[in-house]
């Protein structure tokens, strides 16, 4: 498949679908292609053939279904993100109302976010285009809404613990920051440091925390009550 745009020569981006249901995959698949600056690159009906496809092709997004049959969408994710081959690859989460108990696993597993499959079609295209860009798409309010329903019920993952103790004080208030959905250019605001020097900050966390992205640092955050969840 062509990997640049028809005007501008630069690099599309590439989109690996998985979903379980024909009509549903079929009709992502339809939008995605028509979707400004994407490709398509394969389909799968299941975590296992999704994982397949994701060493062969190197998407840079897997569209990823939660649950199918045989390995499903955590299983896969978690495989795919564990796999030091594959560390460019983003999954974005397609999701429906509910399947939200499910979405913290999946952030945890290392997904960079998750999107409605009732999302508008710009609204899914522009997902994409933000996982790839390593941003991490959580909307502060529906990932608070999760966690405070699902996280503090389940059991914290004992690496996070022993990892915060090698965290400085800054790092702590950035992880904080994180948590709470800040984005860096918020989070230089705060701090009156620059975009870069916060962005610094952020990655020094992730590393620590051996985080694949963003998404864990507000799971972590949450889980060792740095942040926690609000009244309603």
């Amino acid at each position: 498949m062509n990997r640049t745009t028809a005007t501008g020569g630069s690099r599309l981006t590439n989109v690996l679908v998985v979903d379980d249901q024909t009509l549903i995959r079929t009709a992502i698949i339809d939008l995605v292609a028509h979707g400004d600056g994407l490709e398509v690159v394969g389909e799968a009906a299941d975590g296992g053939r999704a994982v397949e496809l994701a060493r062969r092709m190197r998407p840079d997004v897997v569209l990823m279904d939660i649950r199918m049959p045989g390995m499903d969408g955590i299983a896969a994710t978690r495989t795919i993100c564990a796999d030091p081959d594959l560390q460019e690859v983003r999954v974005l989460i397609l999701t429906t109302f509910e399947e939200d108990r499910y979405i913290v696993g999946a952030l945890r597993a290392g997904a960079s976010g998750f999107i409605g499959k009732g999302a508008e079609p710009e609204q899914i295209v522009g997902a994409i285009h933000a996982v790839h860009r390593g941003d991490a798409l959580l909307s502060p309010t529906a990932t608070r809404s999760l966690i405070d329903r699902y996280v503090r019920q389940s059991a914290p993952d004992q690496r996070v613990p022993e990892a915060l103790a090698h965290l400085t004080e800054r790092e702590i208030e950035v992880l904080t920051m994180v948590g709470t959905g800040l984005s860096n250019d918020e989070i230089a605001a705060d701090l009156v440091i620059s975009p870069h020097t916060a962005k610094t900050h952020v990655n020094r966390v992730m590393t620590k925390l051996h985080a694949h992205d963003r998404a864990q640092l507000v799971i972590a955050a949450y889980e060792n009550g740095l942040v926690r969840p609000q009244d309603r």
